[in-house]
């Protein structure tokens, strides 16, 4: 029974790491600025969850606050703004 549960615990690991690479590749490789800045959010929830699942909770809690929380905050913010920039030098 032991021998199955770390199974699925490593399977779990495997596609998290599979996950993580692939949200990042992504989120560097978008076309859309919106959609590469929803994916960094994704990104920064995902690399939580690893750090939880490597027993850092404290790093984990730092991961969700800055990487998800703020910056992915910061980002959105600055993405309207340039998004009524551009409306508006597009009506001049």
């Amino acid at each position: 029974m032991d021998g199955a549960v770390i199974e699925i615990g490593l399977l779990f690991d495997y596609l998290l790491a599979g996950l993580i690479l692939w949200l990042g590749w992504r989120a560097l490789t978008s076309q859309s600025l919106f959609r590469a800045i929803v994916l960094f959010v994704a990104f920064g929830l995902s690399m939580a969850l690893a750090w939880v699942r490597l027993d850092a909770p404290d790093v984990a809690l730092a991961e969700i606050a800055v990487s998800a929380g703020l910056t992915g905050a910061l980002l959105l913010a600055a993405f309207g703004g340039v998004r009524r920039t551009g409306e508006n030098d597009e009506r001049r």
